[in-house]
């Protein structure tokens, strides 16, 4: 069964008018800390009137798009911040795009304007003929560059403002306040239109799950391009008066003494770091910080990450145990302390209905895997759809129901379990196969650095299974070894018809293995089949 509970209103709310609540009960407490520079929230409030006044001098408009592609600063934030104030539509972008993938967003969202690191410069430049709406770019440092492939160019500096005055229009919860672009797996990247409340009620949520105060201190590397960092180390923090510490990129040597340095008691990081950090050597920084973090936000970590952080580093409430993605975020998750089943991802929040269906959207009992869909039980709580894509947001919203294209159950007591992506979900012989699960078993083997699972199609129907890896340095390991090694650790009916080594994997610049083009290279010269081998598989 969905979530019974009825429609309502719920909160309403902005970052703007959550900064302006705050600057008012505690105007010089410290919100921002970039490895040391400390900022109050007087002073991001003041700089970002200034930018926005500023912007609104160079001709943005409420409603307007502005491109920003800057690192782990200041900037970043200030500039999210004057965007939002003046009512105009922040983008911030990745800042590992280039080539196509960069000139498809900046040129998608139509921005005049793009405010850039000086690093990211010839990157724009080279692109600047197919870039027809951009105004003007402004530089964020360097030596004062003289063009950028023919576009305006100027420095940030002398456009940062000096004019106080507080802007009279306020944004409203329901405005657009945000394009975040998706990964672009299987095609372009689609501009989702986040608006103001949906990142307020998705940091009310997280701190529903690892809740903080204002004496808290939130330290995370994750980049200010991504929801994460805006809403979980941002928002979050405004909301309840703490202050969030920014490092510039994640690097285990430096985490806990950046821990001890800021003072930091929640951390906010993605699983995988979270399994890094697990697993590295002690460090006396480490060992001082025993204790200091109570609270470790992320997904996903494995149970066995978990013990260690509540072991080795003394941390009581560990990842989030929640479910979500770019369109609608979180729609399961659980309440900080509530027993989670292992494996599970909480179960249905408040704020939407969730359930499991079939293809022709019938709704599966529990313990069936099925399409996850969704709808919101408060309003402006989920994305506003795909920018400038109609057809393509009521493609997703077949029967009124926002189809995730994730795969995923519920159990007899109401705990949700990801299975895996729609698209990548297999069927061999009449069984289903996660590609999830046996990217997770394969991963397991200790030669074994980096694996993809995908379907090659068969001349038999349904699919054949491919592991397509990359191997640990010095490795010496087989395809039929991996094969015997795989009788042990997977199904009989999920052993792989073929297996292939590659130096590196396809992927886009999030770093997502573009398995749809796995799927179309099916079997290469270098791919081991096992029909042709003499191996006998036993059912099992």
């Amino acid at each position: 069964m969905g979530n019974t509970d009825t429609w309502s209103l719920g909160e309403q709310d902005t970052v703007i008018a959550a900064l302006d609540r705050a600057v008012a009960a505690h105007p010089d407490r410290v919100l921002l800390d970039f490895s040391g520079e400390l900022y109050t929230y007087r002073e991001v409030d003041q700089l970002s009137t200034r930018l926005a006044n500023s912007l609104a001098a160079l001709g943005i408009q409420p409603g307007q798009t502005v491109v920003t592609m800057l690192d782990n600063n200041i900037d970043a934030v200030v500039s999210w911040l004057a965007i939002n104030k003046l009512c105009a539509v922040s983008v911030p972008i990745n800042t590992a795009l280039r080539g196509e993938f960069l000139r498809h967003q900046i040129a998608d969202a139509s921005a005049p304007l793009v405010i850039c690191e000086a690093d990211y410069l010839e990157r724009i430049g080279a692109l600047a003929a197919q870039l027809p709406d951009v105004k003007l770019v402004l530089q964020r440092g360097g030596a004062g560059a003289s063009s950028c492939g023919g576009l305006q160019l100027a420095p940030l500096d002398l456009h940062r403002g000096t004019d106080d005055t507080p802007l009279a229009r306020k944004p409203n919860p329901w405005d657009l306040a945000c394009l975040m672009y998706t990964s672009g797996t299987t095609g372009p990247s689609k501009g989702c239109m986040i608006s103001y409340n949906f990142q307020c009620n998705l940091a009310r949520l997280q701190l529903r799950s690892g809740p903080a105060t204002a004496d808290d201190i939130t330290i995370t590397p994750l980049p200010l391009y991504h929801q994460n960092a805006l809403v979980v180390g941002i928002i979050s923090n405004i909301l309840v008066g703490a202050r969030v510490a920014f490092v510039p990129r994640f690097s285990v040597s430096n985490f806990w003494p950046e821990v001890e340095r800021s003072g930091a008691t929640i951390a906010s990081i993605l699983g995988g770091m979270g399994g890094l950090l697990a697993n590295a050597p002690d460090s006396d920084a480490a060992k001082r910080c025993f204790g200091q973090i109570h609270t470790v936000r992320g997904n996903p970590f494995t149970e066995e990450s978990k013990t260690i952080w509540r072991e080795r580093f003394g941390a009581k409430l560990v990842g989030g145990n929640g479910y979500g993605l770019t369109e609608a975020c979180v729609i399961t998750s659980l309440p900080a302390g509530e027993y989670a089943a292992p494996g599970s991802s909480g179960k249905r929040v408040p704020d939407f209905d969730v359930r499991i269906v079939d293809d022709l959207d019938r709704e599966l009992p529990a313990n069936t895997p099925g399409e996850i869909v969704c709808r919101p039980l408060r309003p402006d709580i989920m994305f506003m759809g795909y920018w400038r894509r109609p057809e393509e947001t009521l493609k997703l919203m077949r029967n009124m129901w926002f189809h995730t294209g994730d795969i995923g159950k519920f159990d007899d007591d109401g705990y949700f379990y990801f299975v895996d992506r729609k698209k990548d979900y297999l069927r061999r012989r009449g069984e289903n196969i996660s590609s999830f699960e046996m990217e997770t078993a394969f991963a397991a083997h200790p030669d074994i650095a980096e694996v993809a699972v995908h379907a090659v199609p068969s001349d038999k129907g349904e699919d054949d299974v491919k592991i397509t890896a990359i191997l640990n340095p010095g490795s010496t390991l087989t395809a039929e070894a991996l094969f015997h090694w795989a009788t042990d650790a997977v199904p009989y009916y999920a052993l792989p018809r073929y297996i292939e080594f590659r130096d590196t994997l396809p992927k886009n610049p999030q770093g997502r293995i573009l398995k749809y083009q796995l799927r179309d290279e099916g079997k290469t010269a270098n791919t081991w089949d096992l029909e042709a081998t003499d191996i006998k598989v036993a059912k099992r």
